[in-house]
């Protein structure tokens, strides 16, 4: 696979950039705990199937700058480091692609800025409704557990988690949520998952010796161990700003995509359990009215796009080609 490796600056801030191929431009936001490389099976299949595809460390992962305040990872950042990106780059528009949280900014970025991304691709995450209220307030907690979001919000905590052995950190992530580790498929919106001790630390609760992933291997978890050598506090600074960013997206609350989109989404991800979850999913097709028709993969966990590389390539490049007609 032949990917050019350079840093381009983008809206105050130094980025990583991996690309391959030319034509039509196709734009890969990663999720958390993850980096370019997580789109190692796309870049090549995308650009052997003739586009240009775009894969960055998003601000505060891998090879780009980490800003230390909190507030310098707000949507409105995220969405401005793609569309100065593709300033540098000399892109008018491209077809954004998103997993996890990088699905939730491109989700943003058509929304706010469909004159630069005039197709979107989302993996796990739907667009989301507006919560009535900030919504970690919302969040579920007991005495003795809490939400995983609601965990990550004060500053050094998971950190100390996650900081001292950076590989360990994103291999446990990426056995416990894969759809080899979870024994059934989830009901959607059931709740229940996702709770953390509020005392002994993240990984307390989580099983250490698990199988492994097909899709993840131990060569993988040495390039993501090193995307994080720099530790963690940039990728959970975007957890810190979910509140901030309800406040930021009000004036979009009840807007429409109105570009053509793709939803696709493991069976067993853990994403689709979260409580409420239901009706998100619910909303997308009067959301997005150029909705495509959603693809679930039977068996496949959070990873998706690691998990199962050859369904995902087969329908981004279907949708891809689909836009040209």
């Amino acid at each position: 696979m032949d990917v050019t490796h350079r840093y381009v600056e983008t809206n105050g801030i130094r980025m990583h950039v991996a690309e391959a191929g030319q034509g039509p431009a196709v734009l890969l936001c990663h999720g958390f705990p993850e980096c370019w490389y997580s789109w190692r099976h796309q870049i090549e299949a995308l650009s052997n199937a003739g586009f240009h595809v775009i894969a960055p460390d998003q601000r505060g992962y891998g090879g780009t700058d980490k800003p230390q305040p909190i507030e310098s990872y707000t949507i409105m950042h995220l969405v401005g480091d793609l569309v100065g990106l593709l300033d540098t780059l000399g892109v008018s528009s491209a077809t954004i692609v998103g997993h996890d949280w990088g699905a939730t900014v491109a989700w943003n970025a058509a929304l706010i800025r469909p004159d630069r991304f005039h197709a979107i691709a989302a993996l796990s995450v739907p667009p989301l409704l507006r919560a009535p209220a900030p919504p970690t307030s919302l969040m579920p907690r007991t005495e003795t557990e809490e939400f995983y979001i609601v965990y990550f919000q004060e500053p050094g905590r998971a950190e100390a988690d996650f900081d001292p052995d950076p590989r360990d950190t994103v291999r446990r992530f990426m056995l416990f949520g894969s759809g080899t580790n979870v024994p059934q498929p989830r009901t959607v919106g059931s709740g229940g998952v996702n709770m953390m001790p509020r005392t002994g630390g993240y990984f307390s609760k989580r099983p250490n010796d698990l199988p492994p992933n097909p899709g993840i291997g131990d060569a993988d978890f040495d390039v993501f161990g090193e995307a994080f050598r720099d530790g963690f506090r940039g990728p959970l600074n975007w957890y810190r700003n979910i509140d901030r960013n309800w406040e930021l997206l009000a004036p979009y609350a009840g807007a429409k995509w109105l570009v053509p989109a793709l939803y696709i989404a493991g069976d067993r991800d853990a994403v689709l359990a979260i409580r409420g979850m239901d009706k998100h999913l619910a909303a997308m097709p009067e959301l997005v009215p150029q909705l495509r028709e959603p693809i679930m993969l039977a068996g496949c966990g959070h990873w998706t796009q690691q998990e199962r590389p050859e369904d995902v390539n087969t329908a981004l490049i279907a949708f891809q080609k689909s836009l040209s007609r």
